[in-house]
């Protein structure tokens, strides 16, 4: 059954495809009429009003093309009226950042004729899965040719057939020249300079812009640490005590990191708009179930669960669940250190360069072993959390985030903390942390780059041969770039991204004072981290949906709560040196409530120095209090008019 325009058609399609619209190739064909005249419905009828037309592949030898495969667009006032919609925000022409309205339209900075141009790619594609999300049932009682996939007015109908695996994907497609542009001033040129965060926040979004600008922020923040560590490093290799002027600058670091991030935060968020935006109202998930009840909210009819169900769920399942994770990691941790024993044994019976090399072997298998537990508790956490069925994907991502990061800080820390207090052995301390940074580095950018980027290479070697291979000497690229670009994997955000960043700061701020190379670690693996990242980005993964953003969310809490926790532990690393030790030889107890006192001390300083330094420059707030003023203003004077 053909929809739309075949093969060929010598304009594919008659707009410009931004997004992609794959159904599954046994979709009942009147469910896809339903399905596209809804889309293409004027919005005053329920519909999205947008343009979508079928693309049809050819015929394979080995296997038949789906041939439910759509490509959708709008024209450029249905975008512009959308930009309304989603609460868009541009420069306005007194250099301020306010919510567009169609009617002021002429009013914003680089609005030119009709407009074109004025909205980037990214914000047209994010405009258009607004209207795709919010597109809904009206008096349909279930999709059609398909009587058990139930509907009711107000639910949304892409997130319906989404849940029940009709609509496989929507993605929104890579602009060839934008991509090549950015490619080149990203990462195709090695440089030492900043990343370009407005090309990329341009082309992806600020979602991810920020994620990039808080790695790049991180690695500078690094540096001073690592010009300090090198030379300490070097002159103290051999005098494992002498690590508390370090810690010391470890305590002032991660204290004043995190504060300055907001800032920049901040002025990143600003200067893309986000800052002032109201947060969207959010929709249930697409896999939310429950009976059907009513909203009080939307006073829409949609699925309700009991929050007690919830509860029981988490507090009687999950909760232990994760307990018993905790338990294997400590279990697993035992049985590291009776094969660090034994090798320390092996190496004391006859200590040479094969014994030698043999102290670092179980301390890699550890590494390699936390790298695969943290990896299959991934998958359990998610499954957990989506059985847990929480009805917002906010909620669902907290709780993710939450069962993840503790799981994963006891897993790559619990040995280090019992090496540290237990032990009490720096000389293991440092050799562990030095061999679990330098082993976990290695296996995530063999994970995270290179397997990645060789899949890539061998899934866009057979795609360009079929296509070859199917049409002959006809140049076909819209065809040929959704045909390669469905099989890309698809970026599932930021969440693994940020995790990293996460340990990464924990081995720095929790233990580096008695490894004072592990910042200099850390900057080289972000620096290729950086172009890594890129690549993928670019050549690897789908082209994401743009996510505003204002912040990065719970991360900042996350590593917040581990900078606090660097604070306990250097104190208490303070208070373990022999140095310090010197000062009190017959009393442990005034030692311990000595190191005690001046740890509530820094914690007191980190929050005093919170709540001094504002999280949103001084000009930045004048700024925004100037534009609610203009908005108040705006407001009594349209009541005055009408009153009139």
């Amino acid at each position: 059954m053909q929809l739309g325009l075949s093969v060929s058609d010598s304009d594919v399609s008659s707009f410009t495809p931004l997004v992609v619209l794959e159904l599954a190739d046994d979709t009942k064909a009147e469910a896809i009429t339903w399905l596209l005249n809804r889309i293409r419905d004027k919005q005053q009828n329920g519909g999205a009003e947008l343009l979508v037309n079928q693309l049809l592949f050819p015929a394979q030898d080995d296997q038949k093309p789906n041939p439910n495969v759509f490509v959708v667009g709008s024209t450029l006032q249905r975008l512009l009226n959308g930009a309304e919609d989603v609460g868009l925000f541009k420069e306005f022409q007194d250099g301020t950042m306010r919510g567009f309205t169609y009617a002021n339209r002429e009013s914003f900075k680089d609005f030119n004729g009709d407009g074109e141009g004025f909205l980037s790619d990214a914000e047209c594609q994010y405009i258009i899965k607004h209207e795709l999300d919010t597109l809904r049932a009206k008096n349909e009682e279930h999709v059609p040719g398909y009587p058990k996939l139930k509907l009711y007015p107000g639910k949304s109908v892409v997130r319906r057939l989404q849940s029940k695996g009709v609509l496989i994907q929507y993605f929104p497609l890579h602009n060839k020249e934008d991509l090549k542009r950015l490619s080149f001033s990203w990462y195709k040129k090695f440089k030492l300079s900043l990343q370009p965060l407005d090309d990329i926040r341009h082309y992806f979004g600020e979602g991810l812009a920020l994620y990039f600008g808080f790695l790049e922020y991180f690695t500078f923040a690094l540096v001073p640490m690592a010009l300090i560590g090198i030379p300490y490093y070097l002159f103290d290799w051999e005098d494992y005590d002498k690590y508390v002027l370090f810690a010391v600058f470890n305590l002032v670091w991660s204290t004043v990191f995190l504060e300055v991030w907001k800032r920049c935060s901040a002025t990143l968020a600003y200067g893309w708009g986000t800052l002032s935006r109201k947060k969207a109202f959010e929709e249930p998930r697409a896999g939310f179930h429950g009976a059907l009840g009513f909203n009080p909210v939307t006073g829409r009819e949609e699925p309700v669960y009991p929050s007690s169900k919830r509860q029981l769920r988490i507090y009687l399942v999950s909760v232990p669940f994760v307990l018993l994770c905790l338990y294997l990691s400590f279990y697993v941790m035992m049985v590291y250190f009776d094969m660090e024993f034994w090798a320390i044994n092996i190496y004391n019976e006859n200590p040479d360069i094969a014994t030698s090399i043999l102290l670092f072997v179980p301390s890699i298998i550890y590494a390699v072993v936390i790298e695969i537990m943290n990896l299959l508790y991934r998958f359990a956490a998610e499954f957990l959390t989506d059985w847990e069925n929480h009805r917002l994907e906010s909620s669902f991502q907290n709780h993710l985030v939450l069962k993840v990061l503790v799981f994963n800080f006891v897993n790559c820390f619990a040995s280090l903390f019992y090496i540290a207090f237990v032990m009490q052995d720096m000389v293991l301390l440092r050799q562990s942390l030095a061999t679990l940074l330098i082993t976990s580095q290695i296996l995530n950018q063999v994970m995270e780059a290179f397997l990645p980027y060789w899949l890539q290479r061998r899934r866009n070697k057979k795609v360009h041969k079929r296509m070859r291979r199917l049409m002959g000497d006809k140049e076909l690229p819209l065809l040929g770039q959704v045909q390669l670009e469905t099989e890309m994997n698809t970026y599932l955000g930021t969440f693994d991204d940020y995790l990293e960043q996460f340990l990464l700061f924990g081995y720095v701020s929790l233990f580096s004072c008695v490894y004072p190379l592990a910042a200099v670690l850390v900057v080289l693996n972000n620096i290729t981290e950086v172009y890594s990242d890129a690549f993928k980005m670019c050549h690897v993964f789908k082209r994401p949906f743009s996510e505003p953003a204002m912040n990065i969310g719970v991360w900042q809490l996350a590593f917040e709560t581990m900078s606090i926790i660097a604070v306990v532990t250097n104190c208490a690393l303070i208070g373990l040196s022999p140095q310090v030790k010197a000062y009190f030889p017959e009393s442990d107890t005034q030692l311990i409530l000595i190191v005690v006192a001046i740890e509530h001390v820094l914690l007191a300083f980190k929050f005093i120095l919170a709540f001094v330094i504002p999280d949103v420059p001084k000009h930045i707030q004048v700024n925004l209090a100037k534009l609610e003023f203009d908005s108040l203003e705006a407001l009594k004077k349209r009541r005055r008019a009408l009153g009139r």
